[in-house]
């Protein structure tokens, strides 16, 4: 069942909130509060500000699709209010004749939604990338996780934790492009997996070099035979279950990114233009980064939540910011209300 929240108003003209949005001001925008409408597939609140500007607020539940699935649906939305037959896509629903349901009995899907004080902080500018120019050919996304992993090392002194516990660096990958024949971006579902790279803790001059190396390499293992692995057995989800019991017993620190770079956000145009400006709301899940392309296409804001602590540190951090320009949730703050 869908639950649409058909207007609310903002106290504030749509200028000022973008001239600098805060992430925990953004979940305002949402219809409920993320995590706790378990049992609503998709979420969407209509927002008028004082200007007459609009804002809509989507969520969808992750049980349903992916981010790209999630963006599938707003544009063929958007063709559809604006006449647009040419736009119009059919979703596949194939994911579950690729990849047939298995037992996941033992698994929780809600670990790491965290009850701590989380903070998001919005960072952007073209020249975070500059600060791997010397490594031979990074992606940006592989370069960027790199470099917020090794100022969070840097900046945090990496706080010390068991022998027998380990850290994990996390990414979420896009499996349509990696199975043989290729799915269409509009295939419908969840079609994403981890990649996990186990870094050192060491934030020398070479930190960032290093890791970017292991981390292309950890994604470069979900290819089109890890694909046929994963549809063909159980060992895929024994892993993620004994994964998930060792964060449980506090012997797995996870950090997690996920990007939503080229992803066609800004195609949505409901018959008013495209949009203004895409963001995300504050996250439930600490040692999290989603990026995301900025408006004008030349760069990339990180959307980084972690605990309160971890933030104050990180968030001063001296040369994370000298490639950085910072959107401090603590910032100057718009009241939406």
């Amino acid at each position: 069942m869908t639950r649409v929240y058909p207007l609310w108003k903002p106290k504030c003209k749509l200028s000022d909130f973008l001239e600098n949005p805060v992430p925990s001001e953004l979940n305002k925008l949402l219809p409920f509060v993320l995590d706790d409408a378990k049992a609503v597939p998709l979420g969407i609140q209509f927002n008028v500000f004082y200007c007459g500007g609009i804002g809509i607020g989507v969520c969808i539940s992750h049980k349903i699709a992916d981010a790209l699935s999630l963006f599938t649906f707003v544009n063929t939305w958007a063709a559809i209010s604006r006449g647009d037959q040419s736009c119009i896509v059919s979703p596949e629903f194939v994911s579950a004749k690729l990849f047939p349901p298995k037992s996941l009995s033992g698994f929780e899907p809600g670990i790491g939604i965290s009850t701590e004080r989380i903070v998001t902080k919005r960072i952007s500018k073209p020249d975070m990338l500059r600060v791997l120019q010397s490594t031979e050919g990074p992606s940006r996304i592989e370069a960027l996780s790199a470099f917020i992993w090794c100022r969070f090392v840097a900046s945090t002194k990496a706080k010390l934790i068991p022998n027998n516990c380990f850290y994990t660096i996390v990414h979420a990958v896009n499996l349509r492009s990696r199975l043989e024949p290729p799915l269409p971006d509009h295939s419908f579902g969840n079609f994403y997996r981890i990649a996990i790279t186990v870094p050192s803790r060491n934030s020398g001059e070479d930190c960032c070099h290093n890791l970017v190396n292991q981390i292309r390499e950890s994604i470069r293992k979900l290819d089109a035979k890890y694909v046929r692995q994963l549809q063909d057995g159980q060992s895929h989800f024994e892993f993620i279950k004994e994964r998930a019991e060792s964060f449980i017993r506090g012997e797995m620190v996870s950090f997690s990114f996920t990007s939503l770079c080229k992803f066609p956000g800004y195609k949505a145009d409901f018959g008013w233009g495209k949009p203004s400006w895409v963001g995300s709301a504050s996250l439930t899940f600490k040692n999290l980064v989603v990026f995301m392309d900025n408006v004008s296409g030349d760069g990339i804001e990180a959307w980084i939540s972690l605990n309160e602590e971890d933030m104050a540190t990180f968030g001063s951090d001296e040369i994370l910011l000298a490639y950085a320009v910072s959107h401090y949730v603590y910032s100057r703050k718009l009241k939406l209300f």
